[in-house]
């Protein structure tokens, strides 16, 4: 099917794919997304309407939809043209852990989608339960509330604010939701236009305005500030498991708190963001034993 747009952007410095628009993907289940080799098809929801976008490794951009141009405008953001980690390379001397990511990921970028809402809801659904089941509960409602997305088929536009915030309660039962990560989606959905410009304001306002929500706390706030708004400092206070990869990689250390993490981070203020993402991305993992965050039940949430 011929797109209804497309855009080439010349190199800038190395880009992977996959590690640059890899935190948009909610696992295999995720169906407003598909990462193959070398390209990564995502659909969205813009203010124009939705779209269906294929990104490749070479840098090119083809769109399907009413809101292929507002996706091909925002093309740079979206795979992190404008992204420089020389404030990190800056903060001497780095970490050799931290150095060695760096020289072993130079495509790694930190990129943008301008989109809030479409960041948020996940977020919220990935609060106090394993990822599996967010995941599950996403693919969900993605499928039962969403639309089949424009251009070739088989990926879904996730569900409008509209939609969302009429939802009733047993639908979001039905998808493993209970009440307080419903309710939260639900008053973001209602206030999504006021969301939506947050892309516009000064960090510590967006972060303020996003703080505002219901059941909006520092994790899921940081988890909306990495992908929508590309923000390199953005530390996911609250994370099960983060401390513990980060206390690893940066001290050796098996075990370890929020506090902990932020203090072994604070040398890297600015950048801590950008640090975590390389050690996701391949820095030494901690041996798996210990407590594991249990499988929920809805009722006990």
């Amino acid at each position: 099917m011929t797109p209804d747009g497309s855009r080439r952007l010349e190199p800038f410095r190395p880009f992977d794919i996959r590690l640059t628009l890899g935190p948009l993907w909610r696992g295999h289940r995720d169906p407003t997304m598909r990462v193959g080799r070398g390209e990564v098809w995502r659909a969205t929801r813009t203010p124009e309407g939705p779209a269906t976008c294929r990104v490749t490794a070479d840098l090119t951009m083809q769109a399907w939809g009413p809101g292929s141009s507002w996706a091909l405008d925002r093309f740079p953001d979206l795979v992190g043209a404008d992204d420089d980690d020389a404030a990190l390379a800056a903060l001497t001397p780095l970490d050799p852990v931290v150095a060695g990511l760096r020289r072993r990921f130079p495509g790694l970028r930190l990129g943008r989608t301008g989109a809030v809402l479409e960041a948020l809801v996940p977020a919220i659904l990935e609060q106090k339960v394993i990822g599996s089941e967010a995941w599950r509960s996403f693919s969900l409602l993605v499928r039962r509330l969403g639309e089949p997305a424009p251009g070739p088929p088989g990926l879904f536009v996730p569900p409008s604010p509209e939609t969302l915030a009429r939802t009733p309660s047993y639908v979001w039962r039905r998808i493993g939701v209970e009440r307080k990560r419903a309710d939260a989606v639900r008053a973001a959905a209602s206030y999504a236009r006021r969301l939506e410009e947050i892309v516009d304001l000064p960090r510590a306002s967006a972060y303020a305005r996003l703080r505002a929500l219901p059941g909006v706390g520092a994790w899921t706030a940081a988890e909306v500030g990495l992908r929508a708004l590309g923000d390199p400092d953005a530390v996911s206070v609250g994370d099960f498991h983060l401390p513990h990869l980060v206390a690893y990689a940066l001290a050796g250390e098996v075990r370890a708190d929020d506090a902990r993490m932020l203090e072994l981070l604070a040398p890297y203020a600015g950048q801590r963001g950008r640090v975590v993402r390389l050690i996701e991305a391949g820095g030494p993992a901690p041996p798996r034993f210990g407590p594991r965050l249990p499988r929920q039940r809805i009722a006990a949430l």
